[in-house]
């Protein structure tokens, strides 16, 4: 999945999509850290990178769209934008919501949103330049369906409100009115496994049981009338894996929404 944002960030299609909707583009990529470095270190070393990226972005009066090979990236982009009156809409196969102390499968990607949302790490976060926790309250979790016992039960515990599996169009509109009470400002994450196998095939983890693309680009649209965006991130993409470039074409149809549907 590291080799994803590279192959999208170099698509002429999916930039002229962009350039096709008013806006300029721009392109930063991220210097590599040291490869001797532990995993962990490693990752969180490229998200105190990027979130100053990101700052400067908005900064200049930018919006931020990141490519990310993985869905940790969200702690960065979260932190440049700042938390203020600030939500999530999150689309994932999978919650991202294990902590250390509950984690079974030792992937470090899969605690995404529970570092978003406070748990695990604590010392490491604090690292992070503009690093605050987003209340579980405040995101919407949808196209979620692929869990282990221990994550189902973490998640029906939590304060996250969820529009599962396909995306029931009543659930996920009823769980963004609610987001609507709380926030006027969201960070958009799009996982690309988050749409079903059998439209696209973005990584090794993808799972059947999603929306299809049709319904996933209707709900991204969807979150860019009633919000703000503040910034967005399109993740999890590997090339290898994609046959016939079904998922690059999702990837394209999907920053070609946020493109025409964010208010410059």
């Amino acid at each position: 999945m590291g080799a994803g944002p590279t192959r999208l960030a170099s698509d002429e299609t999916l930039l002229a999509d962009i350039r096709s909707a008013g806006w300029n583009v721009e392109h930063d990529e991220v210097e590599p850290v040291d490869e001797t470095d532990p995993e962990i270190a490693r990752v969180i070393g490229l998200i105190r990178r990027l979130a100053e990226r990101v700052a400067d972005a908005v900064a200049e009066g930018a919006f931020p769209l990141v490519f990310a090979g993985n869905c940790n990236s969200c702690l960065a982009t979260t932190a440049g934008v700042g938390p203020e009156n600030l939500g999530v809409v999150w689309f994932d196969a999978h919650a991202d919501f294990d902590d250390p102390e509950e984690n079974e499968s030792g992937f470090f990607d899969v605690m995404g949103l529970a570092m978003l949302t406070g748990r695990g790490w604590r010392a490491l976060r604090q690292t992070i330049p503009g690093h605050v926790p987003i209340p579980e309250r405040s995101v919407v979790l949808a196209a979620v369906r692929d869990l282990e016992t221990y994550q189902r039960r973490r998640l029906e515990g939590s304060e996250l409100m969820t529009a599962p599996g396909e995306i029931d169009l009543d659930e996920f509109e009823q769980a963004i009115d609610e987001l609507t009470r709380r926030v006027e400002r969201v960070y958009l994450h799009v996982d690309l496994d988050s749409i079903d196998v059998n439209d696209a095939c973005a990584n090794k983890y993808a799972a059947p049981g999603g929306p299809a693309l049709n319904r996933l680009s209707d709900c991204v649209r969807h979150v860019c009338e009633r919000f703000q965006v503040a910034a967005a991130a399109i993740t999890a993409y590997d090339p290898n894996l994609d046959d016939g470039d079904r998922t690059l074409g999702a990837a394209r149809r999907i920053a070609s929404d946020i493109a025409h549907g964010v208010h410059a």
